[in-house]
């Protein structure tokens, strides 16, 4: 539950009413009761009910009397009397419902030690409150290092500091009796302040701290279950769940509260079901039980010898033939019963999933679809295609400009083509030599040009 205007920032701190985790409405907190009596007033001559409930850190909560007759609504921070000096805390209820609080908890309206509210709390009692409160978690991890170097077996959880500062509460866990005498002389030295030891169990201390379930949802224990019943495997056998300790388990290490949720109704169904170790005497032979669905009012027997083969009956036809079997009748076999729930269910089936618009096709999904893949690698192949044929064209071009330069060349010097006995005819052979190695060279680069383009260097 949560207020209207509460809202979450990025950095985890609520927005709405800007009290940083302690909503002024008293919705956003552990264990809350909603005020269903805030918009009606009281009749004439009446006098408004003088007690009221007041939570402290965790949902620690308890009630004092308005001695002084303040004008206190939910959300005000109070200190209260405490056993030496006083304690800070927030109102959580008044009126009417705080007397109907303290009759479900059995709480005296007059015992002889009344808890008074002494006054509002001024800026000075809420900047010693909050320095108090900053101090607990840094002491929670030096007081766990003491106990580990005494060799305590205890689990340090919370640490409390009254309003005042004046006395430290820690709250510890331990599966045997502890004796920390040694631990509060040091705890006294190290923090110079009262120290008080308190034991809770492994359920009050997942209250206390708080947390999220397997269910998605924060745990019952510390949002509104306040009475903790005894949980049993029984439970989860009637259930027919798995015996396994780490699912059936909650934060606290014992067996999950909400076990016991449905446990009256899985008990109310199972009145009709027969015991599943009766067997069941047929001609055929004798059936074991080996499955059954509470929901539905089905049972799975199967033969003996031929445990690989089940049959599914209902409880009705269970129950008839243990009568059958008590007054010593056998019946034929167990796949008459069975073929007739065949039977029906496949009528049922058929009437409940007929398909009258047609829109939701079993063979949908039979035509595989196309691989946007494959087209994409095809577009690159036709891209890297395109990109060679256009890089070919220019050096067609290129190589066309070269062949007319070197024929205009060999026209405009005949004489280079010419050899004699001369000593200067062998020089210009050996330069016509090295001249043709070149044009045999480029005529090898030459290869990708068009029959065409050559028979008009050839005319030209």
């Amino acid at each position: 539950m949560a207020c209207n205007s509460c809202s979450t920032g990025k950095d985890g701190q609520p927005k709405g009413c800007k009290n940083n985790g302690t909503c002024g409405t008293d919705s956003c907190n552990k264990l809350t009761v909603f005020d269903w009596l805030s918009n009606m007033s009281l009749p004439s001559g009446e006098k408004p009910f003088d007690w009221v409930e007041v939570r402290f850190k965790n949902g620690r909560k308890d009630y004092y009397k308005n001695t002084e007759h303040l004008t206190l609504s939910i959300g005000d921070i109070v200190a209260t009397q405490a056993p030496a000096g006083h304690d800070i805390g927030m109102v959580t209820l008044t009126g009417e419902l705080v007397r109907i609080q303290m009759n479900r908890k059995n709480i005296s309206e007059s015992p002889d030690d009344v808890l008074k509210i002494y006054r509002k709390a001024n800026q000075k009692d809420i900047d010693i409150w909050q320095t108090a409160r900053d101090r607990e978690e840094p002491m929670k991890v030096k007081a766990r290092q003491f106990a580990i170097d005494l060799k305590l077996e205890m689990k340090i959880s919370d640490i409390e500091f009254q309003g005042d500062a004046s006395k430290a509460t820690f709250y510890y866990t331990a599966e045997e009796r502890v004796d920390f005498r040694e631990l509060i002389k040091v705890f006294a030295r190290e923090f110079r302040t009262r120290i008080e030891m308190k034991q809770v169990g492994f359920r009050q201390e997942a209250a206390r701290l708080g947390g999220i379930g397997s269910c998605g949802r924060e745990l019952c224990c510390s949002t509104w279950l306040t009475d903790f019943r005894s949980v049993s495997t029984s439970a989860a056998r009637y259930q027919q769940l798995s015996l396994n300790p780490q699912k059936l388990a909650g934060q606290c290490g014992k067996l999950k509260c909400c076990l016991n949720y449905e446990l009256d109704t899985y008990l109310d169904a199972l009145k009709d079901f027969p015991k599943s170790d009766i067997k069941l005497q047929t001609e055929k032979g004798i059936a074991v039980c080996q499955k059954t669905d509470i929901f539905k009012g089905h049972m799975w027997y199967a033969y003996e010898g031929e445990w690989i083969n089940w049959h599914k009956i209902t409880t009705d036809q269970a129950n008839e033939i243990i009568a059958l079997n008590k007054k010593n009748k056998k019946i034929a076999s167990l796949e008459e019963y069975a073929s007739d729930l065949i039977a029906d269910t496949i009528a049922d089936t058929k009437a409940e999933f007929e398909n009258v618009v047609g829109q939701d096709s079993l063979t949908r999904f039979d035509n595989p679809k196309p691989n946007k893949k494959r087209k994409n690698n095809r577009n690159r192949n036709n891209r890297n295609q395109n990109n060679k044929g256009r890089g070919n064209a220019n050096n067609k071009k290129g190589g066309n400009k070269t062949a007319d330069k070197s024929s205009n060349s060999g026209a405009k010097n005949p004489k280079a083509k010419t050899t004699g006995n001369n000593p200067d005819n062998t020089k210009n052979s050996g330069g016509n030599k090295s001249r043709s190695r070149s044009n045999n060279r480029s005529k090898n680069k030459k290869k990708p040009q068009n029959q065409s383009q050559k028979n008009k260097d050839v005319t030209k």
